[in-house]
């Protein structure tokens, strides 16, 4: 294999354009550098990222840490498979185990395959546990989550864009009402219903915050019904929102001003993205020993699953997140974004509101779904060194890595109001 020591922008997109599979509408910038909150385009500019690869590299880019975990491993032993033990696999998993307060975890590798995973774990349980009959068990799900890519996903979504030509779909998944309390209990009349899966706060949908008690109460309610809760915090999780779970009240966080949930401990708990540093494709699924020992060799697994090189580096990545005191930095910056772009909206009808929890923030572009408006501001914040992206159409999502400064965020508010405030349309 010859890889180009030289090559432009230009030759990068068109290479993907040609031989790459058309799934994805990147930004017109070609990065090949990451450093902390900062990553360099081909042709040497620096722009901050404002997408932390949709909140996997909250530790920022290349944590010195994180390489160095999967440097040492890497040449020492990778790959095992599941059909031996390896040395770093039960330790990553008590380590993990602790860290989030369960008793045992199940490891993969994208959020996706957990999330999946977590699915197949309801579905047994509530056929061997709750005593539902063969076939009938259901899943409850909440509409404009995203929750991945699969085809059993995906009949989780009412995005045409995600579902049109993908069928026929799974079975067994009836969407609500997202921060809707009584269509949850409506649906819980359901004595076939094993699980309730929700993002605890909505990212792809344009980081929809719920009510402050909707996770409260809809645990409360899932309790009472003897339905497993099934917070995916994929995205959510390992510090972005202020505190080490958006759903949970085991939290590092000890800000009083920080709005954990304490007497809410998810009965799965799904997590990836950030649990790598957005170094290795890292997932995990966590429950207590009553649920997840309803899975018995050969119910589950996947070659990658626990590979030594996942589990360094994932414990490298979760004890930066402690050390650093990651979700608290998180939840100051994030009082302290909100605040700029408040100010941003009474200067300029060009932003309607901005809402999110901790680093995990979006603002609502005043212009229809349809528009291009708000693609074209990421262009031109690109154009002011800052990097983000729209998501449905007139919202941009705000997620930078949580190692960032309060002089570099407030830099960064800068950028963000000169160019809305300067914007033509």
């Amino acid at each position: 294999m010859v890889l180009e020591k030289q090559i432009t922008s230009k030759q990068a997109i068109d290479l993907e354009n040609k031989y790459g599979a058309h799934n994805y509408h990147p930004l017109p910038v070609v990065l090949n550098k990451g450093k902390g909150v900062f990553v360099w385009d081909l042709e040497g500019n620096k722009y901050y990222d404002f997408l932390s690869a949709y909140s996997a590299v909250n530790q920022g880019h290349c944590h010195p840490k994180i390489i160095n975990a999967l440097k040492e491993q890497a040449d020492t032993l990778t790959l095992t498979s599941r059909a031996f033990y390896n040395d770093k696999l039960g330790q990553y998993e008590k380590y993990v185990t602790d860290y989030f307060g369960f008793e045992k975890v199940l490891p993969m590798n994208t959020g996706a395959e957990a999330v999946e995973t977590a699915i197949k774990i309801a579905r047994k349980w509530g056929y061997e546990k709750k005593g539902i009959p063969s076939n009938k068990a259901k899943i409850i799900v909440c509409e404009n989550n995203f929750h991945g890519r699969t085809v059993t996903i995906i009949s989780a979504s009412n995005d045409p864009v995600a579902t049109e030509n993908f069928g026929p779909f799974t079975p067994g998944i009836v969407s609500i009402k997202y921060n809707n309390l009584d269509a949850l209990k409506e649906a819980l009349k359901d004595e076939n219903v094993a699980a309730f899966l929700v993002e605890p706060i909505q990212g792809e949908a344009g980081v929809f915050v719920p009510d402050e008690d909707y996770i409260k109460n809809a645990y409360a309610i899932c309790k009472e019904k003897n339905v497993l809760f099934i917070a995916d915090e994929v995205q959510t999780g390992v510090a972005r929102t202020g505190r080490l779970l958006a759903s949970c009240g085991n939290c590092s966080c000890k800000d009083k001003n920080c709005s954990s949930t304490p007497d809410v401990k998810p009965d799965i708990l799904i997590l990836g993205k950030a649990i790598s540093g957005g170094v290795f494709p890292v997932s995990a699924v966590l429950a207590d020993n009553h649920i997840m020992e309803v899975i018995q060799p050969g119910n589950h697994g996947s070659t990658f699953g626990g590979n030594p090189l996942a589990c360094v580096v994932a414990m490298a990545a979760l004890d930066v997140v402690k050390e650093e005191n990651l979700a608290e930095n998180a939840f100051k910056l994030g009082v302290q974004f909100r605040k700029g772009m408040q100010d941003l909206i009474n200067k300029s009808d060009l932003v309607k509101l901005v809402r999110g929890k901790g680093l995990l923030n979006a603002i609502v572009i005043n212009d229809s779904e349809d528009s291009s408006t708000a693609w074209n501001i990421c262009v031109a914040l690109k154009e002011k060194g800052l990097l983000a992206k729209p998501t449905h159409g007139n919202i941009i999502r705000f997620a930078p890595p949580l190692v960032m400064t309060e002089v570099q965020l407030e830099d960064c508010i800068s950028i963000i109001s000169e160019t809305i405030i300067n914007f033509k349309k």
